[in-house]
């Protein structure tokens, strides 16, 4: 294993050694699943205690049964229009549907024992954004009412997103406010730094920040307030219902319907959905994963698929695999999956001693979350993730997004693909039955070299329907070997099989691989993304940019060399802690040369990289400088250090993260930067008063040493030409104040 993290332990030994940051990271991830338990359930217009027990047993039961190692289980937002969907073909008999639900956990359940979770790749992704996105604007068109303390009777999800305008006159303002301060919360909470309010996540501080509301205005009791001249009922109804013994909301499913077709639609339905997305996140989470473990998805299916039967028979929602839960787990720096089982008893606890104050919860707080919630699954940024990706892929979204909201998911998956089917063979160029015959009888070949290294040609048509094929492939070739993959005979490759190529490469680069990915040079593309959908054309004129055309005067003047080209080699960027849970999507504009003076060379590249998946995902761009050095030096980052992050020190400590090292003679540095490491002593030693001043009277940049190479960053954009040549400055200075 080439990764520099250990492996934690798995089974119960995991558990023993991994306990104090599991348990810290189980809390985080329970203050952001009860509020999202209770809005999933509201949504879904069932009992508040249904979207709790869900989360419980994704937590208490899913954890034995799954194969994943950091994700959370639980009810998510993506079933919602699912579930309601339906209640509307069940008759409105939520009975019905906990049948369907206890079905569709079994199937999932045989799914997982027949090896089939790898049949989820046969579906891009873009269409099943595109779903996402459908389910978006559902949840949003819904909820705004309740946000807004209005009603719509229309039939169709765009009839009630016209409601929303035609019912603001109407609108109850008390309820509204409650609304408006949970959204501001939301919208504003990212960019606020301090420690004291980042302990809290945002949808917990939308429920506390409602209970003053409440109180004040006596939501209790039923009763009118006049507000410009208008009186407006407030009252219980306004508050979510919980009962007294919470084992009263307890549900068992109806199997009556077993026989008609509405149920069977229903059980695919669900079933459909929550496979694709539990893999889909599962797959994402392992990305994040800074031990680099890979799920097993088979047996991923069937946890969450006995989980799901267990939740529908006591009256509880599908479990999928959650990744805004996920994503916290993570950035708590969770080591095993028992934080999901920790994050189950703390909900338990959470219910025995705060049903009194979850009764004061209302309505409107839930709604500000799942309108932010719908919001994210289909803003804007969305769109433009997609057409960053290509123009054609944003055809692929749009359409499956159109399709679903005009008839249901079943049929937006369906006409999702034939888009893209379509699509596809019009930009290939070849009739109907050509265009499968290169799929399935494409003639792609592995082949193994006398000195251990693989050569895979791929040839024909390389788009989703070929991932299962793809998969077959490449499956003796064994984990950690040096391959190269050629697609110069392919005429298409499509984002989903790019998307599979790159995990593959992550998978064999974590263990020691080395594999290359080449062949692409006379394929065009709608856009520079490195997983954009490519076609084969005659040579390629690539285009230049200004700042391109300056980074290359630049490097000609000083003998350096400079690549624009994206690179594919960025595993030793993966060396580096900042790059353990926020993967790299692409390198580019390569600036390298050598720092004599210091004797190190360096590298420049501009970098994209994500932090979070899916609805979490947070995508970002940077200019970073990698410094090899010439003898090596301690382990250590260093960061701004934040007005409370002395306060929250104990908190990092007992889960598990390297304290602040702090220096009582430089109280100024101490005091400005943020340092660590796990070596004390070492780093003690090797910031000597002439580094520290050196620190001290520079602008603040991201420093992190793995003991061989130092990362430097400054900004979160892509640096302009002078920028660049600031960096080199800022570095090469750097060097001569460091003990080399």
């Amino acid at each position: 294993m080439s990764t520099k993290n250990t492996i934690p332990s798995g089974g119960f030994k995991g558990l023993k050694e991994n306990f104090r940051n599991d348990f810290s990271a189980a809390l985080s991830v329970s203050l952001v699943a009860l509020p999202l338990a209770l809005g999933i359930a509201v949504a879904s217009e069932v009992s508040p205690m249904a979207g709790i027990l869900s989360a419980i047993i994704g937590g208490v039961v899913t954890t034995f049964f799954r194969g994943g190692h950091l994700a959370i289980n639980g009810p998510a937002a993506g079933l919602i229009a699912v579930i309601l969907g339906g209640l509307v073909a069940l008759d409105g008999n939520i009975n019905y549907v906990l049948a369907a639900i206890v079905i569709s956990g079994g199937i999932q359940t045989i799914m997982g024992f027949l090896k089939m979770g790898r049949f989820a790749k046969l579906l891009p992704s873009s269409v099943l954004h595109g779903i996402l996105a459908a389910i978006g604007v559902i949840i949003f068109a819904k909820q705004a009412h309740f946000a807004l303390g209005t009603t719509s009777n229309a039939d169709t999800t765009i009839g009630t997103l016209i409601d929303i305008f035609y019912k603001l006159p109407e609108a109850n303002p008390f309820v509204f406010l409650v609304a408006l301060i949970g959204i501001f919360v939301l919208v504003f909470y990212k960019k606020i730094k301090q420690k004291f309010i980042r302990i809290i996540p945002a949808p917990m501080w939308v429920l506390l920040l409602a209970l003053p509301v409440v109180f004040g205005l006596d939501f209790f009791n039923e009763h009118s307030i006049s507000f410009l001249g208008t009186a407006y009922d407030v009252g219980p109804k306004l508050l979510i219902d919980i009962p007294d013994n919470p084992l009263d909301s307890i549900m068992h499913p109806d199997f009556g319907m077993i026989g008609t077709l509405a149920f069977w639609l229903t059980v695919l339905s669900i079933t459909t959905i929550a496979s694709v997305e539990t893999l889909a996140s599962a797959r994402a989470v392992d990305k994040l994963d800074p031990y680099k473990r890979t799920t097993n998805l088979n047996k991923d299916l069937v946890g969450v698929g006995l989980s799901t039967m267990v939740s529908g028979a006591l009256g509880g929602l599908p479990i999928i695999t959650v990744i805004v839960r996920s994503t916290v787990n993570v950035n708590s720096n969770a080591k095993t999956k028992w934080s999901n089982l920790y994050h189950g008893i703390f909900l338990i606890l959470f219910v025995l001693i705060l049903a009194p104050i979850l009764r004061s919860v209302p309505l409107a707080a839930l709604a500000a979350i799942l309108v932010h919630t719908g919001f994210k699954l289909a803003s804007p940024k969305v769109f433009k993730r997609a057409y960053d990706q290509g123009v054609e892929q944003l055809l692929f979204l749009s359409a499956t997004l159109i399709i679903t909201l005009f008839t249901d998911l079943l049929y937006g998956i369906i006409g999702g693909i034939l888009v893209t089917l379509i699509l596809h063979i019009l930009l290939a160029k070849v009739g109907f039955l050509t265009f499968f015959k290169k799929i399935y009888k494409s003639g792609s070949k592995v082949y193994q070299l006398e000195n251990g290294t693989y050569d895979v040609k791929l040839k024909g048509i390389a788009n989703f329907l070929y991932a299962l094929r793809l998969d077959k492939l490449l499956e003796d070739i064994p984990v950690g070997s040096e391959v190269r993959i050629d697609m110069s005979q392919t005429r298409l490759v499509d984002l989903s099989i790019m998307e599979n190529l790159i995990e593959f490469k992550r998978i064999h680069d974590n263990e020691g691989g080395n594999v290359k990915l080449i062949g692409l040079d006379n394929h065009v593309a709608s856009t520079s993304h490195n997983r954009a959908l490519k076609i084969i054309t005659g040579r390629v004129k690539k285009r230049i940019t200004q700042r391109q055309i300056r980074l290359q005067k630049l490097a000609i003047a000083n003998n350096w060399s400079f690549e624009r080209e994206v690179d594919w080699n960025t595993s030793y960027l993966r060396n580096f802690t900042f790059f353990d849970s926020r993967p790299i999507e692409m390198k580019s504009n390569s600036l390298q040369g050598l720092d004599a003076e210091n004797n190190a060379h360096w590298e420049i590249s501009d970098i994209v990289f994500d932090e979070g998946a899916m609805l979490a995902l947070e995508v970002y761009q940077t200019t970073v400088q990698v410094v090899r050095l010439p003898k090596p030096i301690p382990k250590f980052i260093i960061d701004k250090e934040g007005l409370f992050d002395k306060i929250f020190e104990r908190v990092k400590v007992f889960s598990g993260g390297n304290k602040d090292i702090d220096f009582v003679k430089y109280s100024h540095f101490s005091n400005k930067f943020q340092l660590s490491g796990e070596n004390e002593d070492g780093i003690r030693a090797f910031f000597n008063e002439d580094l520290i001043r050196f620190l001290e009277e520079n602008e603040i940049h991201h420093i992190e040493s793995n003991g061989e190479a130092l990362m430097i960053f400054k900004y979160l954009h892509i640096a302009r030409t002078a920028e660049v040549q600031n960096m080199l400055k800022f570095s090469s200075n750097l060097l001569k104040h460091m003990s080399l």
